[in-house]
């Protein structure tokens, strides 16, 4: 494998991990009601976070969870319980009111205090661990130890593709708004509670995942991996 197609396989696989398109709805609800200028600002401060936090962890990753003593298996079941928390909260509470900003229609033209203030309130749970999941920071760490076989070329083509993940994921949240407009507050209710039900069953699969790797033979693979992975 050359540069060239290890960068593809970075790219791909961070695009179907992050799943920018699954989370359009999210990110277009936790946005609703803000202008095309508060919401294009949150877009690029969050994918900047996703493309960055990649960057680090594909530098840093097995040196910093070695340096707190921290396994995948581990990271894996931690990653899989956020998501179980997150998921309930989206299909249990009116997780559309929950990320409401009250300053979004009161002052349109405060562009970046509304970026700020949404970035702070969407960092956790949102960028992590809903986009940047175990899965994510496992394939990336994973990746990197490849790009090393490939020398200097290798961790070019890795972190060209964690930017073009980044790009492709801000191109996909530019159309949170048309969405938002299309479906309207019921629709969008409905949506983000169809996608916390998945979120529930997602993060329980990333801690069968986690306690599959911690304690083999514990569960069959059919359930530790069943699409194969």
């Amino acid at each position: 494998m050359n540069a060239i197609e290890f960068g593809v396989n970075v790219f791909v696989a961070l695009f179907a991990l992050l799943d920018p398109i699954g989370n359009i709805p999210i990110f277009a609800a936790a946005t609703a009601g803000a202008t095309f200028q508060q919401r294009l600002s949150v877009n690029a401060m969050l994918c900047a976070f996703v493309a960055a936090f990649l960057a680090f962890f594909f530098f840093t990753g097995l040196a910093l969870l070695d340096f707190f003593g921290i396994s995948l298996a581990a990271f894996r079941i931690g990653g899989g319980i956020l998501l179980f928390l997150l998921g309930l909260q989206m299909v249990n509470e009116d997780f559309l009111a929950s990320f409401k900003d009250p300053h979004a229609l009161s002052d349109a033209g405060d562009v970046r205090g509304y970026a700020r203030r949404r970035f702070q309130r969407l960092v956790v749970p949102f960028a992590m661990p809903l986009i940047i999941g175990p899965g994510a920071i496992s394939t990336i760490i994973i990746q990197a130890a490849r790009a090393e076989d490939l020398g200097p070329s290798g961790t070019f083509a890795g972190l060209v593709a964690i930017v073009a993940a980044g790009l492709a994921t801000f191109l996909c949240f530019a159309l949170a708004g048309p969405i938002n407009r299309i479906l309207g507050d019921v629709g969008m209710s409905i949506i983000v509670r169809v996608l916390g039900l998945i979120l529930v069953a997602l993060g329980i699969q990333f801690v069968l995942g986690g306690l599959g790797e911690a304690l083999p033979g514990m569960f069959s693979q059919a359930v530790v991996a069943p699409t194969g992975h």
